[in-house]
């Protein structure tokens, strides 16, 4: 374990220069240090998407609205971090599930639209999946729509230094604040982009992002049965699902937690034919904890045990 801060606002905003600190795990340290290199690996053969990812982690801007989610939503709610580490771990999700829609010739709205091409679509998902909880900074209710005007004159800077052409600047921009919207599903997401970032979110559920507010006190079924939750990975599917979103838990209350904030998303979004979930049980200590379930695999919209 290692103690972190967790939020960086002035000193005269907290009072005596105080700051708020939690313990963050060392496993998520290496989980957001992992994500920033499969980010930059991902993103090398987008030049577009891998400028924007370069703008957005140097802008002091969006680490001010990052810190200050994260002194919103852990510090005075108890929720888990929403900060640039959760930015980090999801939209290395994000980049993984667009690489293989990419790979499986799936409809990305983006190109569909005339907008751009695939690198572009890379972008759009990229820069709303960064940005995507910035809103947190002013508070937790309405935040989806808070983020969309914070963002706007980041992106208007951002955006000006990879496009030259207003038009595409301005549609870019449009499907960012979109995925940045409905990024909680409501509303739901109508673009494929959008969708990826919805569902992005929704992976990052290890116990290392709930260990922050479990620390600070919050004990419910949310926390815990995030702390069951091992590890999410995403693979390869096969030609009809082509992304895998693979779980792993060390206890069966970690299902709670795959329901609610993953599936619900996926259910919600044109992603749902596309992406399966398969849930897998380390194996137990017989005398910690009883099976209830070992297995599980994502069909026809709902979990379903499996030997």
């Amino acid at each position: 374990m290692s103690r972190i801060v967790i939020s960086r606002p002035p000193a005269h905003a907290l009072g005596n220069g105080a700051r708020l600190e939690a313990v963050l795990p060392d496993d998520y340290g290496e989980l957001a240090a992992r994500a920033d290199t499969t980010i930059r690996a991902l993103s090398a053969a987008y030049p577009r998407t891998a400028r924007a990812y370069e703008l957005l982690i140097c802008d002091p801007r969006v680490d001010a609205h990052w810190n200050l989610s994260n002194y919103t939503t852990v510090g005075k709610l108890a929720y888990n971090d929403h900060g640039p580490i959760h930015a980090r771990v999801t939209a290395a999700y994000a980049l993984q599930i667009m690489t293989l829609l990419i790979e499986a010739g799936a409809t990305l709205d983006v190109v569909q639209s005339g907008t751009g091409d695939h690198d572009d679509a890379c972008l759009v998902t990229l820069c709303g999946v960064m940005l995507h909880d910035i809103g947190n900074a002013t508070h937790r209710i309405g935040h989806e729509l808070i983020g969309v005007l914070l963002a706007q004159p980041i992106l208007q800077d951002i955006l000006a230094q990879i496009y030259d052409d207003l038009e595409q600047r301005t549609l870019i921009m449009d499907f960012i604040l979109s995925a940045i919207q409905c990024h909680d599903i409501n509303p739901a997401p109508l673009f494929m982009e959008g969708a990826v970032v919805a569902v992005a979110d929704g992976c990052d559920m290890t116990k290392g992002r709930a260990r922050m507010p479990f620390d600070l006190g919050k004990l419910d079924i949310h926390s815990v049965s995030a702390l069951a939750i091992e590890s999410v990975d995403i693979v390869r599917g096969d030609d009809n699902t082509p992304v895998m979103i693979d779980v792993v838990m060390s206890n069966s209350a970690g299902i709670f937690q795959v329901e609610e904030t993953l599936i619900k998303k996926i259910n919600a979004t044109p992603l749902r034919r596309l992406v399966k979930v398969r849930v897998r049980s380390l194996e137990p200590n017989a005398e910690a904890e009883k099976r209830i379930i070992g297995n599980a695999v994502l069909e026809g919209g709902k979990l379903k045990s499996i030997s």
